[in-house]
C-alpha cells in the first residue's frame, strides 16, 4: 500500500494524527513502504499558507475571533475549487509518490485535493479516505469534512459518523474507528511503584501529592503565567508540570516566572516529552478543548480541565459538547476557577476519580491498528490496485466482514484487529 497522508499545521491535532497513522502503519510490515506525509495548504500556495498562519495567530491571541474565520471559510469554500491553487506543486508530489491511497486528516483537504489526485492519477487508481477526529456534530463541525464521493469516512466516535451522515456521507461508506493517537498512549501503564519512581526521578516531585499538568498548543498558545500567578495569590502550593509546545517564547516566559518564584514547585518539560506516560502519571491536565488533547486525556484516564479563557472556538464547541454529554471534563473560564477546582480536588480526590470512570465509559473500545487495517482492506478490495494478498489483512477479512451494521443504527462498525495488540 502506497499511502499519502494529507495534513496541515492548523493547531496540532491534525499533524499528531498523521504521525500516529505513520507509526501504526510501520508496525504492519506486510503493508509495504511507510506512508508519506504532505501539507498541501502550506506547500501549494501563499493564500493557503496565509490561512494556516492566521488560524494559529487567532488561536494564540483571540480565540473568539475564530467564529468569523470559521464561518467565512464555510461560506467561501476556497478549499472546494475545481483544482488546487498552486496545483503544480501538488501534482509533482502525486506523480513522484504515485499513492494508491490518499488519507486526509484535515477538514480542508477532502474535496479539491481528492478530486485533483483522481484527475492526475486516474479515477480507479487511487482510493480517498477521510479520518475525522472531531467528537460531535453541530456548530463547529465543518461541512468540508464530508465529501460524499470519498471511498471511506472514518470517525473517531459514533457522534462523528452521525454528523457525517447528516452532511450527506453514505452510511455504507461511514464507520467508527476510535481515536487515532500516537503509540506511547497505548504503552502498558506502570504500576503504582513505577508511577512513583517516574515522578520522583523524572519530575522530581512528590507522587503522593496532587500534580497539575498545564498544556499548550503545538504553537505555544497558553495561559500558563496567569494560572501560576493566581495559584500563588491564592496560596495554593500545588505541584505543576508545564508543556509549551514548540514555542521557545512560551518556554522563556515560564522559565523567567520560575526564576522569579524559586519556591514554586513547577517543572517545565520539553516538547518531545512522552506525553502518554506523563498523562498517566499526573492528577489532572488543563488544556484547550481541542480534539487531540481531549482524546489523549480520555485514553490516558487523565481528568481534564478545559481551558476556555478568551472564548471557545467553533471547532472547540463540539469538543465541549462531547465532554458535557459524557461527563469527562470540567470547564475553566478564569484563573480563579482553576484555583478553586485545584483546591477542591486536592481535598476531595473522589471528584477527579469520577471523571476517570466517565472516561473509561466514553473511550471507544478500538485501537489505531483497526484504522490502519481497515484502510488497507479497502486498498486490497481494489483488485486493479492490489499487487498481491497482504497476510494480516486477509486474516482480518476472513474473521470479520469489512462493514457490519450497528444494531439500532444505520452506521457501520470498524474491522477489529486480527490477533492481540502488544
Amino acid at each position: 500500500m502506497r499511502a499519502l497522508i494529507l495534513t496541515s499545521s492548523t493547531g496540532g491535532g491534525h499533524n499528531m494524527r498523521a504521525r500516529a497513522f505513520q507509526e501504526w502503519a510501520q508496525t504492519e510490515p506486510d503493508l509495504g513502504r511507510p506512508p508519506q506525509l504532505h501539507r498541501p495548504l502550506e506547500k501549494s500556495h501563499e493564500i493557503y499558507a496565509f490561512g494556516v498562519w492566521l488560524y494559529n495567530w487567532i488561536q494564540r491571541t483571540a480565540p473568539f475571533l475564530h467564529h468569523g474565520y470559521f464561518n467565512f471559510l464555510e461560506v467561501v469554500a476556497i478549499v472546494r475549487t475545481s483544482r488546487p491553487l498552486g496545483s503544480q506543486k501538488y501534482r509533482e508530489i502525486l506523480e513522484e509518490l504515485q499513492p494508491d491511497v490518499l488519507i486526509s486528516v484535515h477538514d480542508s483537504l477532502n474535496h479539491t485535493f481528492f478530486e485533483y489526485a483522481r484527475e492526475v492519477l486516474g479515477e480507479d487508481r487511487v482510493r480517498c479516505v477521510t479520518y475525522c477526529g472531531e467528537l460531535s456534530g453541530g456548530y463547529g463541525f465543518s461541512r468540508h469534512w464530508v465529501n460524499p464521493s470519498a471511498d471511506l469516512f472514518i470517525g473517531a466516535v459514533p457522534e462523528t459518523c452521525e454528523a457525517a451522515v447528516r452532511r450527506g456521507m453514505a452510511p455504507e461508506k461511514t464507520q467508527v474507528g476510535g481515536f487515532l493517537l500516537r503509540r506511547f498512549f497505548y504503552d502498558e501503564p506502570s504500576d503504582e511503584a513505577g508511577r512513583a519512581a517516574f515522578i520522583r526521578q523524572q519530575l522530581q516531585l512528590d507522587p503522593n501529592e496532587f500534580i497539575l499538568l498545564l498544556s499548550a498548543s503545538s504553537r505555544g498558545a497558553h495561559n500558563h503565567v496567569r494560572f501560576l500567578e493566581t495559584l500563588k495569590q491564592r496560596h495554593i502550593d500545588a505541584q505543576v508540570v508545564l508543556l509549551c509546545g514548540k514555542s521557545q517564547i512560551a518556554e522563556r516566559e515560564i522559565s523567567a516566572w520560575a526564576k522569579a518564584n524559586p519556591r514554586a514547585r513547577v517543572r517545565l518539560l520539553p516538547h518531545n516529552t512522552n506525553v502518554g506516560k506523563l498523562m498517566r502519571s499526573v492528577s489532572a491536565i488543563v488544556a484547550r478543548p481541542g480534539t487531540g488533547t481531549t482524546s489523549e486525556a480520555i485514553v490516558s484516564g487523565c481528568p481534564l480541565l478545559l481551558n476556555c479563557l478568551g472564548g471557545v472556538m467553533p471547532q472547540e464547541h463540539i469538543t465541549v459538547k462531547f465532554c458535557r454529554k459524557h461527563g469527562v471534563a470540567q470547564l475553566i473560564r478564569s484563573p480563579d476557577e482553576l484555583a478553586q477546582v485545584v483546591a477542591q480536588w486536592r481535598k476531595r480526590p473522589e471528584l477527579p476519580a469520577a471523571i476517570r470512570q466517565a472516561m473509561k465509559a466514553a473511550c471507544p473500545p478500538l485501537h489505531p491498528r483497526d484504522i490502519v487495517r481497515t484502510i488497507a482492506a479497502l486498498h486490497v478490495r481494489a483488485d486493479n490496485i492490489a499487487v498481491g494478498p497482504i497476510p494480516v489483512i486477509e486474516a482480518a477479512r476472513a474473521a470479520h466482514p469489512a462493514v457490519l451494521p450497528v444494531p439500532g443504527k444505520n452506521l457501520p462498525q470498524p474491522v477489529p484487529a486480527a490477533g492481540s495488540i502488544p
